[in-house]
């Protein structure tokens, strides 16, 4: 049973097996566990493509068994197919246009073809801007004429382009004959977007790291929590709303603070400030909506984190934060329950499907209710065993949910029903 994968990004084993530079596994992606479970494995040949339009020429290697091909595009997915003959090609995210391009190359081929649904970028869309003002969320002619030049950030742009790849989706979607996912809400999302299709439940697979070493354990933080979020720079996360929350958790906490994984906001000195303020409107609202409240010393930025220092930074927080306006399964929230980790998170998406709320965690209802956020965070800190009993039953949770072999037993066991043409 040869298999192909088309996957956007670089994955680090692709990287490596092609001789590429700087193969680390920064971006966070699930599918090296879900690759890593997989191989070697008697019944199935792999092939890994991935596009990288910064290579001038197509790469490949072989690493562990598997087949690994680097293409510029998508111009050469007919001549790959032609020359690798698998027998059913799995498309990994529907919204990129690679995603069409190699369904529409497989389709020609007569190749059956599965398509994973990441997130959902239909909800995506519609959520991207809750809670954000009006005068943030527009920019005039003038930035979008330096924005053509030196791209920013900008909202207008950033709601667009979440409209085009929502559009995109639902193109390659519809098209669909066979589509895998993990919650009730990515299901709801194919019985509305792929109405033709057969829907085959999996679970992911998280980056190996997370399943061995120390675990999380509660700590004597006295009146300084740290409050782990694994993502803020752009809206959907709802950085703004974890804010709002903040003066309430001070009260209690005045030292608690907010770590936040990834960039800080650029700033270049106070002569081009206003000009990357506007360029990038989101940042700017959370910096001013910080000030405000009182809390601008409150929040700190990790940089970049790998997945070794990403484990890291889960282990030294108190409870991890996952506030988002729409998700559909959260790699990060898998990653943290599977650490142990007491969490608080938005009742939005396909989380309430990962996470019993009082039991495993706390999910507030609404995203934007900043009041009830709070309220979550504060029961979590307050709590006499500081959250590790929620953190043991999320971590029993998500050693079932991301049981590394048996998603890989049910993810074979998906492609030999599409190839027997038992499809229920």
């Amino acid at each position: 049973m040869h298999i192909l994968w088309l996957v956007k990004t670089v994955l680090p084993q692709a990287a490596a097996a092609c001789g590429l530079a700087g193969a680390s596994d920064v971006s966070g992606s699930w599918l090296t566990g879900q690759l890593a479970a997989l191989c070697p494995h008697g019944e199935l040949r792999l092939t890994v493509s991935c596009t990288d339009a910064r290579q001038k020429a197509a790469l490949q290697g072989e690493q562990d068994g598997v087949s690994y091909r680097i293409l510029p595009g998508a111009d050469g997915f007919a001549a790959l197919l032609q020359a690798e003959q698998p027998d059913l090609v799995h498309i990994w995210g529907t919204e990129y246009p690679e995603a069409a391009a190699m369904q529409s190359a497989a389709a020609s081929a007569g190749l059956p073809v599965l398509i994973s649904i990441q997130g959902v970028m239909r909800d995506c869309a519609v959520h991207l801007c809750d809670g954000v003002p009006d005068a943030y969320r527009r920019s005039g002619s003038v930035w979008h004429a330096i924005d053509k030049v030196i791209p920013g950030e900008l909202l207008d742009n950033m709601q667009a382009n979440f409209n085009v790849l929502a559009q995109k989706e639902a193109a390659v979607l519809g098209q669909a004959r066979h589509v895998t996912g993990r919650t009730g809400f990515d299901r709801r999302a194919a019985a509305d977007l792929a109405p033709a299709a057969h829907y085959y439940p999996c679970n992911e697979t998280l980056r190996p790291l997370f399943y061995t070493g120390a675990l999380w354990h509660a700590r004597e933080f006295g009146r300084a929590p740290v409050l782990f979020l694994p993502q803020g720079n752009y809206p959907l996360k709802n950085l703004h709303t974890v804010i709002r929350a903040l003066p309430a958790v001070r009260q209690q906490f005045p030292g608690a603070t907010l770590h936040i994984a990834g960039w800080a906001p650029l700033d270049k000195g106070p002569l081009l400030r206003p000009i990357i303020d506007r360029m990038f409107p989101y940042k700017l609202y959370c910096k001013r909506l910080a000030a405000q409240l009182g809390v601008a010393d409150a929040l700190h930025y990790t940089g970049p984190l790998d997945a070794a220092a990403m484990r890291q930074a889960y282990l030294e927080g108190d409870v991890f934060l996952l506030p988002s306006s729409c998700e559909n399964s959260p790699n990060s929230l898998g990653e943290a329950m599977l650490l142990g980790m007491p969490c608080v998170a938005s009742n939005a998406g396909g989380i309430p499907d990962m996470l019993a709320d009082g039991r495993e965690g706390l999910i507030y209802g609404e995203s934007q209710d900043a009041d009830a956020l709070a309220r979550c965070l504060l029961q979590v800190l307050t709590a006499p065993d500081g959250g590790t009993a929620l953190g043991q039953a999320a971590r029993a949770r998500a050693l079932h949910t991301h049981d590394a072999a048996a998603n890989a037993a049910a993810l074979v066991g998906i492609y030999q029903t599409i190839l027997k043409g038992d499809a229920p």
